[in-house]
This record gives C-alpha cells, sequence and structure tokens, in this order.
C-alpha cells in the first residue's frame, strides 16, 4: 500500500504520484533482473532527467522542479521503494550538482547547471579516498595551480556512476592546511588523463556502479573552480548534510517498500486455518515494522522542512540518515523472517532489499560517524546555552 503523505501543494502531489506511477510501472518490473546482470540503468536516468525527477530540489530557472527538499525526498522514497539502485543514483546525482547550483558563480550556474539538472549530463562525487573516507581533511590528491588552471593528480575511491558519469565534483587539495587547503573544481568526464578503475563487487546495488577514478595530471581550466580557493571541505560537507537526506530517504523507500511485501504476503499466507498476519507473533512484528518506518520517515521530513526553511538542519540530517538507514535494515531483515525459506529466495525481493539496505549504513557517513556529528552539535549546543546562562546571571548580578 503506498505511504499515507502529506504534501504542500497540488503540484507537490502530482510530481510525487508521477514518481509513484513511474516506480510501479517502469522501475520495478524491471530491477531484479538488471541486479542480477548488474547493468546500469543509464536510460533510466535519461528518462527521469526528461520528466523532471533529476532536478527535483533546484532552482525552475535552471531547469529544476524548485518544489524544495520536503517533496524531492518523498518523490524519492518512491523511487527506492521499486529500485534501489536508480533513487541511490538520483541522490548522487543531486549531490553531484549541489557545488555548482550552491558555491558557482552565476556565469558558472548557467553555463553548465542547466543540462545537469535537465539530465542530459549524469554526475558523480568525488570525495572519498581509500586512506581518507570518514577524514575528507585527510586526502591526498593535489591539484596544482599551473598557468590558466589546475592540474589534478591522485585517486579518488568508492564514486557512484565512477565511468559512467559525465561530469565529477572533484575535492582536492591546492595547499597543506588541513581544513582550508582543500578546493573543488567541476570535471568533464572526457578530461584526458582521467580514467575509471574495474567497477568494484558488491553485495547488493550492484545495477549500480561504484568506481576509482584515476586522476593523471588532469588539466581543469580556472573558470572550473567552484567557491573559492581553499573553500572545498566547507562545500564538500555543506554538501553532505543535504546527500545524507537523500540516503535516510531512500531508505525509507526500501523499509516501505519491505513493509508492503511482508504484509501483502501475511494476508495471504496461511497456517493454522487463518493468515498468518493474525497470529500475535507475527503481527507485533509487522506493527513494529510500520512504527520504525513511519518513525524514520518523520525525522526525514524534519530535517527537510528546515533545510527548506533555511534553518540549520545538518545535526537533523544526520538523525534522520542514522534512524533511517538503522530502520532499514532491520525492516528488512524482518520482512525476510516474515516470509521466511521464500524471503531467502530471489522469487521475492526481500532478500535483496536486506542486502541493499546494508550499504545505507555505511556511505555519505558511516552511521558511527553520524553519532560522532550528533553528539559534537550537542556540546557545541550545550556550550552555546551555559554561555547564555552565565552571560544573564552576570547580567542581573549587575543589575542587582
Amino acid at each position: 500500500m503506498p505511504a499515507d503523505r502529506l504534501l504542500p501543494s497540488s503540484e507537490a502531489e502530482e510530481l510525487v504520484s508521477l514518481a509513484r506511477d513511474l516506480a510501479a510501472g517502469e522501475l520495478a518490473p524491471h530491477a531484479a533482473q538488471a541486479e542480477a546482470d548488474h547493468a546500469f540503468p543509464r536510460s533510466t536516468f535519461a528518462h527521469l532527467g526528461e520528466l523532471g525527477l533529476l532536478g527535483m530540489p533546484y532552482d525552475e530557472s535552471y531547469g529544476g522542479a524548485g518544489l524544495g527538499y520536503e517533496v524531492y525526498l518523498q518523490a524519492l522514497e518512491e523511487l527506492a521503494g521499486a529500485w534501489a539502485s536508480v533513487a541511490i543514483g538520483v541522490s548522487v546525482h543531486v549531490m553531484s550538482c549541489y557545488p555548482l547550483a550552491t558555491f558557482g558563480t552565476d556565469e558558472q550556474r548557467a553555463r553548465w547547471l542547466p543540462d545537469m539538472v535537465g539530465g542530459s549530463l549524469l554526475g558523480g562525487y568525488c570525495l572519498s579516498e581509500a586512506d581518507a573516507g570518514s577524514d575528507p581533511a585527510a586526502m591526498r590528491c593535489r591539484a596544482e595551480k599551473v598557468d590558466g588552471g589546475y592540474r589534478l593528480t591522485g585517486s579518488k575511491a568508492w564514486v557512484t556512476h565512477g565511468g559512467e558519469a559525465d561530469f565529477y565534483s572533484v575535492f582536492a587539495r591546492t595547499s597543506d592546511h588541513r581544513s582550508r587547503g582543500i578546493s573543488c573544481f567541476l570535471v568533464p568526464a572526457d578530461a584526458e588523463g582521467l580514467s575509471a578503475g574495474h567497477p568494484e563487487s558488491k553485495m547488493g546495488l550492484t545495477g549500480s556502479t561504484t568506481a576509482t577514478i584515476e586522476l593523471d595530471g588532469v588539466f581543469v581550466e580556472d573558470g572550473r573552480l567552484l567557491g573559492d580557493e581553499g573553500q572545498g571541505l566547507q562545500i564538500a560537507l555543506s554538501a553532505l548534510d543535504s546527500g545524507r537526506l537523500g540516503i535516510a530517504a531512500a531508505a525509507v523507500g526500501l523499509a516501505q517498500s519491505a513493509l508492503d511485501h511482508s504484509v501483502r504476503y501475511a494476508s495471504e499466507r496461511e497456517t493454522f486455518g487463518k493468515p498468518i498476519i493474525e497470529h500475535q507473533g507475527l503481527g507485533f512484528l509487522l506493527a513494529d515494522m510500520a512504527a520504525a518506518v513511519d518513525s524514520a520517515r518523520a525525522t526525514v521530513l524534519d530535517a527537510a522542512r528546515r533545510k527548506d526553511l533555511g534553518r540549520p538542519f545538518a545535526r537533523q540530517a544526520s538523525v534522520a540518515k542514522l534512524i533511517a538507514t538503522d530502520a532499514a535494515m532491520r525492516v528488512t531483515t524482518d520482512a525476510v523472517q516474515v516470509l521466511g525459506g521464500a524471503g531467502y529466495t530471489t522469487d521475492f525481493p526481500v532478500e535483496r532489499f536486506m542486502r541493499e539496505a546494508k550499504i545505507m549504513q555505511i556511505f555519505e557517513g558511516t552511521n558511527q560517524i553520524q553519532r560522532m556529528v550528533i553528539s559534537r552539535h550537542l556540546q557545541r549546543d550545550e556550550g552555546g546555552a551555559a554561555q547564555t546562562i552565565s552571560a544573564s546571571r552576570t547580567a542581573g548580578a549587575k543589575a542587582a
């Protein structure tokens, strides 16, 4: 059964309905075979671009839908419930556009963003390295200043769409300063010296290509520097806050689909003369699954609404990513249990859902990193509150 949504406008309802219909009619029927064949769905991304589903949160003047994250993430849920590789691809593409859309100049946005948002160009995000995943400030990839631009040298690991993308948002070191020595570049995939390694062999999301990107003295013109030199880490972390919401929404969509399959199976399968959903042990398990899905969706939407209002949302994004992806892992595991032996076969999609859920606890910052982010925000918030209380007491004492 479809999720019961509260959407802000009729336009938003139409967009989410479009995503739901496309997911059911065009994605779900092909997902299992494409995943089994490790087939990258490039034509699907092109189609999503034509329908306006690749640039949903971006400004209409550049070809986006301009409906904000509250709507975008709920459309992403619908895609994820049918084919997680596609939903993750959309999320990564949206994040790959973020540095240009948010930190680029008007001239840069006018030159490149319409084709990116419109789906003519598919993006990849090059931040992690083999020895710098959870700690991006430790990256070694370098950008040396040369006449007219920069030369990029190094390797980027775990790049979604690696070897398939048309452009990459690449982060590289322009000085040795740990936090202010990283810059962001928009690099075309056909740049001389750029190559992709053999795709990784993965337990899930096998329709989504992941590969190492090698940069062997790749020349990038000055006009492809996004933001200021040395601003790259700020750009990367800002993009990750938004990207985590995409992963969280995909996790909710995956969990919702696992719940739907479980309820359907439990309503049809009979033991001891009645559907197994009527047995309390099974019914309570399904109830806990439903509660986990609804709770996860609530955290995602809370963070999304804060972002759309221009309010701080970094802590809420980490909470959403943590809660939603842990819920997806638990719900998909329980879905396999509900279906029993059938759930362990490829005759039903829940075994695939379970394999796909695991990576969501890892990328865009592991859930252990999310806990670190949340705790640091709590420490900063508490420090600020303590200073406010101390200032208030001092003012009160002076008045007395």
